[in-house]
């Protein structure tokens, strides 16, 4: 509607249009949210059968009472089962409680203070060390960085993934750089999904790294698909196997936005050696994970494939939702220079890029009308997104009917907020 070459009579006329409408949406009171990747209460019903399944049959396929205390590294048939999320093999496996989210942390807690191979090997040990950070990101692994005060490097993304060259030149030419953060299916919040070319380059990056070099590979959303022909993901195990570097990947998952977010499993997946030394501190704070949580999963589920049949009800749940997104910033903003956005074939987010500098504009200007953003910046570490130009949509989980005016109010938040810039400059 409002494009680059209009005339200023033209969008005179526009803001006066935005600006009628944007009060009128004022005097609506409206409390809208798209802030957080939740499920939807209909997606959390998928999975009441939970409650109950075991029917008093607490006992593992290896005659363990799931009541009672050990298990450190989880059930075996849980492992079993959910190594196939991860492309792993079960005794690479380790099943914990229901947030992945803490296992990253502590795995890179013990890797800073405490070695991944013992005391001689922490990281705070070589000075103040750095970890890349694909922007845009997801904030809560920027957050873990911050609390353990890691210094973040942000690195372009594209719609292969992170560019591998930057990647690659400053893993070289900087040692004190350990790690890099990776979303690489339906990734956070780009909907991005890795090339096999990325995935592989990745695979290799601890032959060029400095010691201890750890890839954070948290596959969140690895079977979060709107339908059986999305892009797949290259398995990067089997790949850092081939190059003999499988020391420094640690992949993550969990059943968060599968069965119950609050009451479900994370999983880790690592080399036998560095399951060895994570388990090591981590018998010093527990005593074992909930392994009758391991059991009901595992007889809900029944197999690999009962799993994925789970998630194509997720799917059919989530698509409208997407689709409602996408059809209101075409119909409002295809064809126009006032921002381009992600369409992702599964995972929970839609990237949204602004003109340069409106970002934390829009996300004002809705949130003066009743509809909630995530901050702008949240998706660049310490909260600094230098174009301003990046907002998240989260879609999953409001209704239908809340989505549709919350786009509606969205686009003309930035159709108000563009048609501005212009005239101003």
């Amino acid at each position: 509607m409002y494009v680059d070459q209009a005339s200023k009579q033209q969008l005179q006329a526009a803001l006066a249009d935005l600006e009628s409408q944007y009060a009128r949406f004022q005097a609506a009171k409206l409390s809208l949210d798209l802030t957080r990747g939740k499920p939807n209460s209909a997606q959390l019903d998928l999975s009441n059968r939970l409650d109950g399944i075991l029917d008093g049959q607490y006992k593992g396929a290896d005659g363990t009472d799931s009541r009672n205390y050990g298990g450190l590294d989880g059930q075996p048939e849980a492992k079993a089962l959910f190594c196939q999320m991860l492309g792993v093999k079960p005794e690479e496996t380790l099943i914990g409680g229901n947030a992945s989210l803490t296992l990253m942390f502590q795995t890179l807690n013990y890797a800073h203070n405490f070695g991944v191979r013992g005391a001689a090997s922490a990281w705070n040990k070589e000075g103040k060390i750095k970890f890349l950070c694909p922007v845009p990101g997801y904030d809560r692994h920027f957050g873990i960085c911050e609390e353990l005060g890691i210094e973040m490097i942000p690195v372009a993304m594209d719609d292969n993934g992170p560019d591998m060259d930057q990647v690659e030149a400053l893993v070289k030419a900087d040692k004190l750089i350990k790690g890099i953060w990776c979303v690489p299916r339906f990734s956070n919040p780009s909907g991005i999904v890795y090339s096999d070319q990325v995935v592989e380059r990745i695979a290799k990056l601890a032959k060029i790294a400095g010691p201890n070099f750890r890839i954070m590979w948290d596959n969140a959303y690895c079977i979060h698909a709107f339908h059986d022909d999305a892009q797949p993901l290259a398995n990067v195990m089997d790949l850092a196997r081939k190059h003999g570097t499988e020391d420094s990947l640690l992949i993550f998952g969990s059943t968060s936005k599968i069965t119950f977010a609050g009451a479900g499993l994370a999983f880790m997946g690592a080399s036998v050696e560095n399951l060895k030394h994570f388990k090591k501190h981590l018998g010093i704070i527990t005593i074992g994970p909930d392994k009758v949580n391991q059991l009901r999963h595992v007889k809900f589920f029944g197999d690999h494939a009962g799993l994925l049949d789970h998630m194509r009800k997720h799917a059919e749940l989530l698509k409208p939702r997407f689709d409602a997104v996408i059809e209101h910033l075409d119909k409002g903003l295809k064809n126009t220079d006032m921002g381009n956005w992600t369409v992702p074939e599964g995972g929970y987010f839609v990237s949204f890029d602004s003109r340069s500098g409106l970002a934390k504009e829009i996300v004002r200007l809705a949130d003066a009308v009743g509809v909630k953003l995530t901050p702008a910046g949240a998706t660049f570490p310490y909260g600094k997104d230098p174009a301003d130009r990046n907002i998240r949509l989260a879609p999953s989980f409001p209704t239908l009917a809340d989505i549709n005016k919350a786009m509606e109010v969205f686009v003309v938040c930035v159709q108000l907020a563009s048609v501005r810039q212009k005239l101003a400059a």
